[in-house]
C-alpha cells in the first residue's frame, strides 16, 4: 500500500486509489452508505484538502481528475456533508471538511503502516518543506547501506514538514524549532542568508498596478501592503525598494527599512530577528514557497531565503543580493521526542556521528 504520503513518486505498490470508474456504481448508483466508504475515497479527499486543488491532487495520487472528483463527490454523498468549496481558482475545507481532515490526516499514514507486510522492504519517510541540503544526500546513502532500508522523500508545505500529521518520519527543519512541538532535534549545519530583490519594482513601468490590496487574501495568498489611499505600495515603501534595486550587496540592518515579504508556513525569516524598535514592516505573507517567490517579483517587498534555497530557485523576476551580517539560518533533524520510529532513531544517530567533533 501507498501511504499516500511522498511528493509524487511512488513505491510501486497499488494503494487502491483506482481510476475512479466505480465510484458511479457504488451503493447502487444513489450514494454510498456510510459503512461502503472506502479508502480510496478518504486518500482522495485528503490529496485535495492538502493541495488545494484537484489537478494537483490527481497528479499525486497519478489518477485522473475527473475520476478524483467523482471519488470526493462520493464521500460527500456517504456522509452527507460538503467537505469542500470549489471555485474556478481555488478549492476551501468547509467546516465539516476541516474536521474530517483534522482527525484522517494523521490516521491514514499510520493505518497505512500498520497493513504494510511485515516481510515487505523498511522504508524511512524523510519529510523537508522546501529543499534537502546537500549534507542529506551523503547521510541517506549511509543510512540505507547500514541498514538496508529504503527513504522515501515527503515535501510538505508544513511547519514541520509533515511530521505533526504522521506524514513524516524524520524531518529536516530551517529556521528555530519550536519549543513545544515535541520534538528532538540536531543541529546539522547553518547556511548563509541572502536578500531577494524585485527585478521590476514596483511604481516602475512595468511594476506593481495601483490599487492592489495590502493584506493576506484568502487561502493566504500574498498581497501587498497598501498606503492609506490604496494605491498599491506606500510610496516610501516602494521607494526604498527602487533604491536598493541595483544594489550588489546589502547589510541586514538595511533590511529593517524595506517592505518585507514572509513565507510564514516554511519559511525561515520572521521581522523578529531584527533588534526591537528595529525591524522591517510586513508588507505581505505567503502560504508557501512558490506565492512566496512570485510575491517578491511583483514588486510586494523584498525577501530573504537560505543561500541554497535561493540558489535552486531562480526566477526571471527575482535577483539575489549577498547579505552582510545577516544570522545564519540554522538546519536542524527533527523527530519525535517520544514514540520516534526506529528507522528515524537509526537515521538521527547517524546524522549525530557526522555531526559529532573529531576526538584528539
Amino acid at each position: 500500500m501507498n501511504d499516500g504520503t511522498s511528493d509524487g513518486t511512488s513505491d510501486g505498490v497499488d494503494d487502491g486509489v483506482d481510476d475512479g470508474t466505480n465510484d458511479g456504481r457504488d451503493g447502487g448508483g444513489s450514494g454510498l452508505a456510510l459503512d461502503g466508504v472506502e479508502l480510496r475515497h478518504l486518500r482522495g479527499f485528503l490529496a485535495v484538502a492538502e493541495e488545494r486543488s484537484f489537478t494537483h491532487a490527481a497528479d499525486r495520487l497519478r489518477i485522473g481528475q475527473p475520476a478524483l472528483t467523482r471519488t470526493v463527490r462520493a464521500l460527500e454523498t456517504a456522509l452527507g456533508a460538503r467537505l469542500l468549496d470549489r471555485t474556478t481558482r481555488r478549492v476551501e475545507l468547509t467546516e465539516a471538511g476541516r474536521r474530517l481532515y483534522d482527525d484522517l490526516a494523521p490516521l491514514l499514514p499510520r493505518l497505512a503502516a500498520a497493513l504494510r507486510s511485515p516481510a515487505g522492504p523498511a522504508v524511512l519517510r524523510l519529510g523537508f518543506a522546501s529543499l534537502l541540503p546537500a549534507a542529506c544526500t551523503a547521510l541517506t546513502a549511509d543510512f540505507e547501506a547500514a541498514t538496508g532500508a529504503g527513504v522515501r522523500l515527503v515535501r510538505r508545505d508544513s511547519p514541520l514538514a509533515g511530521l505533526e500529521r504522521g506524514a513524516s518520519d524524520v524531518v529536516v527543519l530551517r529556521g528555530d524549532v519550536p519549543r513545544d512541538a515535541g520534538l528532538r532535534t540536531l543541529l546539522l549545519l547553518h547556511e548563509p542568508r541572502v536578500a531577494a530583490l524585485p527585478r521590476t519594482p514596483a511604481g516602475t513601468a512595468a511594476g506593481t498596478p495601483a490599487g492592489t490590496a495590502g493584506r493576506t487574501g484568502p487561502g493566504g495568498r500574498a498581497v501587498p501592503r497598501t498606503s492609506g489611499h490604496g494605491t498599491g505600495l506606500a510610496a516610501a515603501d516602494a521607494a526604498a525598494v527602487r533604491a536598493v534595486a541595483r544594489r550588489r550587496v546589502l547589510d541586514w540592518a538595511e533590511l529593517a527599512e524595506l517592505p518585507l515579504v514572509v513565507n510564514t508556513v516554511t519559511g525561515s525569516t520572521r521581522p523578529e530577528l531584527w533588534p526591537e524598535g528595529r525591524r522591517p514592516q510586513l508588507a505581505c505573507t505567503a502560504g508557501n514557497f512558490d506565492e512566496w517567490l512570485e510575491a517578491v517579483a511583483a514588486g510586494h517587498g523584498v525577501g530573504v531565503a537560505p543561500e541554497t534555497v535561493a540558489q535552486r530557485h531562480t526566477h526571471p523576476g527575482i535577483r539575489y543580493v549577498r547579505l552582510k551580517n545577516a544570522p545564519p539560518v540554522p538546519v536542524h533533524l527533527a523527530l519525535p521526542a517520544r514514540n520516534a520510529h526506529p528507522l528515524a532513531e537509526r537515521y538521527a544517530e547517524l546524522a549525530a556521528s557526522r555531526t559529532r567533533p573529531a576526538q584528539p
